[in-house]
C-alpha cells in the first residue's frame, strides 16, 4: 500500500538520523510488544510554497483526509491532523506551520533569505517530506538568532522537511499498558524524558495522554564549524474511549504545545 511505503521510508530516514528511536523500538519488541505508530509530525512555514497544504499532498494522494485544526497562539503556529479513512492502524499525520508575520522583521528576513536560496522547483517536488534541508549549509549565528524568537523556527531552519517524531501507541502494548509504565521503562533504560509541563501531558479525562523523550543531540556542520544541536525525539501516546465508546482520535493543543519543547536547544 502507498501509505505503508511512505511510512517505511520515513522511519528509515528518521532512525538513521536518530538511532535512539530505533533502540527504544527494539527494547519494546524484545519485551514481546507490538509497536504500532500512533502518528508522525512535520514542521513547516506558512509560506505558500511549503505550507501545510503542500506537505499534506503526498498523504492526500495516499488516501488521507483532513480531520482536525489547531492553533498555538504563544508559539505562533497553526496545525492540522490527517487520518486514513479505511486503513486500520494507519498512523495519523500531524502538520504544523509557523506564522512568519507574527515575528520581527529581522527574523522574517533571515527565514526568507534561506527559503529563497533555492528555486521553487525544490518545493514542488512530491517527495518534499523526505528532503530534509534543501538549502545547503546553515549559519550557526542565524540559528542562534532565530532561537531568540522561536525554538521551532531554529529547528526547522536547520533540519528542513523531515519527520519531527514518530509515536508509540500505548494502546497496542500489553505489558506496558499505561503511560506511567512506559515512562518508567524508558527512564530505566537511561533515556531522558521531556518534563516541560510535567512528564505526562494530558489526563484520562481529556481522553489523551502523551509523553516524549528529549531530542537526540547530533553534530551538524554549519558555516562556522560543527556544533551539536537537537534533532528528533520519540513520543508515546495513550488514547481513551469517549462517552460513546469510541477511542479519541484527535489532538489536544495544550498537550502538543509542551511536546514541541522536546526539541528545544539545551546547554550541556
Amino acid at each position: 500500500m502507498m501509505q505503508q511505503e511512505i511510512f517505511h521510508r520515513l522511519w528509515k530516514e528518521y532512525t538513521k538520523q536518530n538511532p535512539s528511536a530505533q533502540a527504544i523500538h527494539d527494547l519494546f519488541t524484545k519485551e514481546g510488544e507490538q509497536v504500532i505508530n500512533d502518528h508522525v509530525a512535520f514542521r513547516t512555514f506558512d509560506d505558500p510554497r511549503m505550507n501545510i497544504q503542500v506537505l499534506a499532498k503526498k498523504f492526500i494522494k495516499a488516501g488521507y483526509e483532513f480531520k482536525g485544526e489547531y492553533v498555538f497562539e504563544d508559539k505562533h503556529l497553526n496545525a492540522v491532523h490527517l487520518e486514513h479513512p479505511s486503513e486500520e492502524n494507519a498512523p495519523r499525520v500531524f502538520i504544523s506551520e509557523l506564522i512568519l508575520s507574527k515575528f520581527s522583521e529581522e527574523f522574517q528576513k533571515t527565514i526568507k533569505r534561506r527559503l529563497n536560496s533555492v528555486g521553487n522547483a525544490y518545493y514542488a517536488d512530491p517527495d518534499l517530506i523526505h528532503k530534509g534541508s534543501v538549502w545547503g549549509k546553515p549559519s550557526y549565528a542565524d540559528y542562534q538568532s532565530l532561537r531568540n524568537e522561536s525554538e521551532y523556527a531554529a529547528w526547522l531552519y536547520v533540519h528542513g522537511f523531515r519527520v519531527n517524531h514518530f509515536t508509540v501507541s500505548i494502546n497496542a502494548l500489553q505489558k506496558y499498558n499505561s503511560i506511567e509504565k512506559v515512562n518508567q521503562f524508558i527512564k530505566d533504560n537511561d533515556f531522558e524524558m521531556n518534563t516541560s509541563g510535567g512528564e505526562i501531558k494530558g489526563t484520562p479525562e481529556k481522553l489523551l495522554q502523551q509523553s516524549s523523550t528529549l531530542s537526540e543531540i547530533i553534530k551538524v556542520e554549519f558555516e562556522e564549524g560543527v556544533y551539536e544541536i537537537p534533532a528528533c525525539f520519540y513520543e508515546f501516546a495513550i488514547r481513551y474511549p469517549d462517552e460513546n465508546g469510541q477511542l479519541f482520535s484527535s489532538f489536544i493543543a495544550a498537550n502538543a504545545n509542551k511536546i514541541f519543547d522536546s526539541s528545544n536547544f539545551r546547554e550541556k
